[in-house]
């Protein structure tokens, strides 16, 4: 789906899995507009589930039925679902401008529903964030012109951001950290019509800057280059909203889902255990009631 550029949201729900499909289809049927991001394919950690045992009205049930079925309720609702990666959330007064590759959009709510996947930081990347560390490759390919960078990438969509960013860079290492066939086998065979982009198979480890140059430590042994992008499915939620509280590595909200921002909730394991699928949608549902009630409000006092 294409995002409108000149329109703002009502509510922006970032995450397919039931949290966030939950939320979508509440805000909906409340007659406010939609952006829903995250993978067209829904969930991987419901899709994969081998049996559900504990959904109302669903005793027994895969799941890759369960994520067929979250997706029919979208569709038959007219949802549509953006499969892009928001980068940066900041908050504007009484909206929210959300960073989508190069483009900003704007929604009055949002909806963190992004789950836990995002790994825990290299040693060394929290200090370098923004001095040589980047989470977005078409964000930030134009600093890096006629320099060199390295790539680590943790899906296989990313090779996409790799062939974008070497038709910049003179140099690109890309280091992919996900199983696939063919990358194992022939590596460089990834990308045949870019003679500047290497692929090693590696495991990082570690971040540090050395004079002006920054080095990826890895178990291959020493990476020096210009920057680094670190392209994960999903960024921190520490790092995607400056100035949002967190509770360890969960975001803290209260029994509406509201986080310390106004207008910004959070839903599903984002916000701690249990991780169960049941519990992820029933907050959804909370969380787009109270963006609702939130919207509301905004538009009482205009």
């Amino acid at each position: 789906m294409e995002i409108n550029m000149g329109k703002r949201t009502d509510v922006a729900i970032i995450g397919t899995g039931p949290a966030g499909i939950s939320a979508a289809i509440t805000a909906a049927v409340r007659n406010k507009s939609v952006l829903l991001l995250g993978s067209a394919d829904a969930s991987d950690k419901v899709s994969k589930a081998h049996s559900i045992r504990n959904y109302p009205g669903l005793p027994d049930i895969s799941g890759s039925e369960l994520a067929k079925s979250f997706l029919d309720h979208l569709e038959k609702m007219n949802i549509p679902v953006t499969d892009k990666k928001v980068t940066m959330i900041y908050a504007m007064g009484e909206y929210y401008s959300l960073q989508i590759d190069q483009e900003f959009i704007e929604a009055s709510t949002v909806i963190l529903a992004t789950g836990v996947s995002f790994g825990r930081p290299f040693p060394g990347e929290d200090e370098n964030l923004g001095r040589g560390v980047s989470y977005c490759a078409t964000c930030d390919a134009a600093l890096y012109r006629g320099k060199e960078a390295v790539v680590v990438g943790y899906a296989p969509k990313e090779e996409a951001d790799v062939r974008f960013l070497a038709e910049i860079a003179d140099r690109v290492i890309y280091i992919p950290v996900y199983k696939k066939a063919d990358a194992d086998a022939m590596p460089q065979d990834l990308f045949p019509d870019h003679s500047n982009i290497e692929v090693r198979r590696c495991r990082p480890q570690a971040i540090s800057k050395r004079e002006s140059r920054m080095v990826l430590t890895a178990d291959c042994g020493e990476i020096e280059t210009d920057g680094i992008f670190l392209l994960r499915e999903s960024v921190s939620p520490g790092k995607l909203v400056p100035g949002l509280e967190l509770d360890g590595n969960h975001v803290k909200v209260d029994r509406s889902m509201a986080t310390n921002l106004p207008g910004l909730f959070a839903a599903g394991d984002i916000t701690g255990t249990p991780y169960q699928y049941i519990k992820a949608a029933g907050e959804g549902n909370v969380a787009a009631l109270s963006a609702v009630s939130y919207i509301d409000g905004l538009a009482a006092r205009t």
